[in-house]
């Protein structure tokens, strides 16, 4: 079977990325023990193999030892399963917003010494820690929204082809870097359009940006570069078994040349047969 265990923080998107895999034709159960995934898995052969493609969503509601949950997951690989961890984890300040605007109580926080949502937090990163060491994907969701959340994970669990899937971030440097990153480029170095009368207003979606920024002698010199460190680094990646590469490209206030950059190398990677997705993280800031 096709198997996906999602945990994490509380907090951090599990349900967002349970409802994004089942749009993908995973049957997917909320809080299973991990003690039962294994029955699981033999009820659904029983019955015909009509299930082919399970999510599973374990956290710290019904799970106290995650190095057991560990343990279940290396158990059914040996047993001939196909199964990907995913580990969705946050800040923890943004965690405690979350909590603050949704008025939720922390599934720990009432066992907590000082039933503060912070110190629930603590103790939930120490408890995780064992299945966060063996997650085939980490992805930080602390600057994702609801739909950039189900864009990466739909991004990572799609059927694969000949590719691989890449993430292509367009960012600001003064909104910080994107923390999951796996390769950054700086495109500061390139003629910024803000200077350019007329241009300020617009972005790298728009032609007058794209064609300002794509028709420099520097953009011209940088690309060759840019398209053979892909070329490059993309197959080693996979042969590493790395399923999803996050490319994030930044200038100034990521607007104007990383949105164009992003835009130009987002198509060359899909006409080579990667999986692509585009964000443009901070475009509307």
């Amino acid at each position: 079977m096709e198997l996906i265990l999602i945990t994490g923080m509380s907090g951090s998107g599990k349900s967002c990325a349970t409802h994004a895999v089942e749009d993908l034709g995973y049957y997917c159960i909320d809080n299973m023990p991990s003690a039962l995934m294994p029955r699981f898995v033999e009820m659904c052969a029983e019955a015909g193999g009509n299930i082919r493609k399970a999510a599973f969503v374990a956290d710290v509601r019904g799970e106290n030892d995650f190095s057991g949950l560990a343990r279940q997951v290396a158990e059914l690989r040996e047993a001939g399963h196909r199964v990907s961890v995913l580990f969705l984890e946050c800040d923890d300040d943004v965690l405690v917003n979350r909590y603050k605007e949704n008025r939720r109580v922390h599934p720990l926080q009432q066992s907590a010494v000082s039933g503060s949502v912070s110190e629930a937090i603590a103790v939930e990163r120490q408890l995780l820690a064992p299945v966060r060491e063996v997650a085939d994907y980490r992805v930080d969701t602390s600057l994702l929204s609801v739909r950039q959340l189900q864009e990466r994970i739909k991004n990572m669990f799609e059927e694969e082809g000949s590719g691989m899937a890449v993430t292509v971030y367009s960012f600001g440097f003064k909104h910080g870097i994107p923390s999951d990153a796996d390769l950054v480029l700086d495109v500061r170095c390139l003629p910024n359009p803000f200077y350019v009368e007329g241009l300020r207003e617009q972005t790298g979606l728009d032609d007058g940006v794209y064609h300002f920024v794509m028709a420099q002698e520097a953009t011209k010199g940088l690309l060759p570069h840019i398209d053979g460190l892909l070329d490059y680094t993309l197959p080693l990646y996979r042969e590493e078994g790395k399923n999803l590469l996050v490319l994030a490209i930044g200038c100034t206030g990521g607007h104007h040349r990383s949105v164009t950059l992003a835009q130009y190398l987002g198509q060359r990677l899909s006409q080579k047969g990667h999986r692509v997705k585009i964000i443009h993280r901070d475009i509307q800031k």
